[in-house]
């Protein structure tokens, strides 16, 4: 894991202020993101002190990475780790055949694929609704 440098264990726990320093994500943000993605959930001790797992970090990473660097909304960044989680390749989102027509496979950057499937998910629950 990079991004710490506290001499601590790799393996180990860590606050909520330890996570938001080495991320360069705000403590009140983290806290929202665990409202927002159910699937965050730190360990909380007695008076609610939140202790982050080695893959809670990484989920934090994972979603700091498709909302502020690959531009999802909320909505769409639970969307994607709903539907592929953090783990998701590019082998999983890209056509194994070229399209009709097209003679030679074509590039299809990944992020494009995940935003499609992202408002695919949100016009499916709009017309189930």
């Amino acid at each position: 894991m990079t991004g710490f440098d506290d001499g601590k264990d790799d393996g180990a726990l860590r606050t909520i202020g330890e996570v938001g320093n080495a991320l360069g994500i705000k403590s009140h943000v983290l806290r929202y993101w665990e409202q927002q993605f159910p699937m965050l959930q730190p360990l909380k001790r007695s008076g609610g002190r939140r202790y982050y797992r080695p893959e809670d970090v990484e989920l934090v990473r994972t979603i700091d990475r498709l909302v502020n660097a690959e531009g999802y909304t909320l909505k769409g960044a639970n969307s994607v780790l709903e539907e592929g989680g953090p783990e998701a390749t590019v082998e999983e989102d890209t056509p194994s055949e070229p399209l009709a027509g097209n003679s030679q496979p074509t590039e299809v950057d990944p992020r494009i694929v995940r935003r499609l499937k992202s408002i695919r998910n949100d016009l499916q629950r709009a017309v189930a609704s």
